[in-house]
């Protein structure tokens, strides 16, 4: 299967703009992250600080969350993921409205679920609101996610949530004319990045468990970027302003032409999951599975 070819140079340029920005401000881990409560010896950069290292062993794994909030924007990083045998361990890369599962957050998510050597990686992303989540879809991807860094983005802004994965959209959320009730757009949201074992459910539904022979486990990250309304209380003003950012103009409510062509290349090769299509789990199809992402 051969991708088309797209020049998403609008989506491009805006990556090297950034990239560029990131370059004159600080862009160290420190800067823009505090660490969860992991052991040290979990988390590791590299000397220049630009590269970070995530691991995880049958005690503990390990986090980080952003120092700031944020709503709506365009958000991003590259991942390395867990080489070899990664049954059981789920490397998340997400964004929250609080440091913990609270009975009332909103979510967007990426969750990397390993696999046994050979098999591929799954890519599940999922959506919460006000605590209720159940909007997971599941991907494969490409490339060999762990032979080196891909970029894996979110856009966000009060039309729709787009997961890109190498600047390539593979799932639409919309929040068009009709009014999608399940569309996260009120409150500010951390990143966070962790990797832990969840061999209770995520490869083959649990079926395979996390071999700790192959401890300790590493994901590795690096080019964090954010352009986005950083959130300032009461309100911060860049919310209140539409049109004023490239990420809430006219463009950036729906998918170009090009990016068109490449979600539709997703769609038909690498969904392996939609809960949309989930007939047995949804009696009724939830009322945000009647928006076109098309749209």
């Amino acid at each position: 299967m051969e991708r088309k070819a797209s020049s998403m140079a609008k989506v491009l340029l805006i990556g090297i703009v950034i990239a560029i920005l990131c370059s004159e401000i600080k862009c160290s881990f420190e800067d823009n992250f505090s660490k969860s409560d992991c052991p040290d010896s979990h988390f590791k950069t590299s000397e220049d600080g630009q590269i970070w290292y995530l691991s995880l062993d049958n005690k503990a794994g390990c986090g980080f969350m952003t120092r700031q909030r944020y709503r709506f924007g365009w958000f991003s990083m590259k991942l390395k993921l867990v080489g070899g045998d990664s049954a059981g361990v789920v490397t998340a890369y997400y964004m929250c409205t609080e440091d913990g599962a609270g009975p009332t957050r909103d979510e967007l998510d990426f969750e990397f679920l390993g696999n046994r050597t050979g098999e591929p990686y799954l890519i599940q992303t999922n959506v919460y609101k006000n605590g209720i989540g159940g909007r997971e879809m599941r991907h494969v991807l490409w490339f060999d996610p762990t032979q080196d860094f891909h970029t894996y983005s979110i856009l966000w802004n009060s039309h729709q949530i787009v997961f890109f994965v190498d600047k390539v959209p593979i799932r639409v959320y919309k929040n068009t004319n009709y009014t999608n009730n399940f569309f996260p757009n009120e409150k500010p949201m951390y990143l966070f990045s962790s990797i832990w074992n969840a061999d209770d459910w995520a490869t083959r539904g649990g079926l395979e468990k996390t071999d700790w022979k192959n401890a300790p486990f590493v994901s590795t990250y690096m080019n964090f970027n954010v352009d986005g309304c950083q959130w300032e209380d009461p309100f911060p003003s860049c919310v209140s302003t539409t049109t004023q950012n490239w990420w809430d103009q006219y463009n950036s409510w729906h998918l170009s032409s090009d990016q068109k062509l490449d979600y539709g290349w997703v769609q038909r090769n690498f969904v392996t999951y939609d809960y949309c299509q989930d007939i047995e789990r949804y009696k009724v199809k939830p009322e945000e599975c009647w928006l076109s992402p098309w749209d």
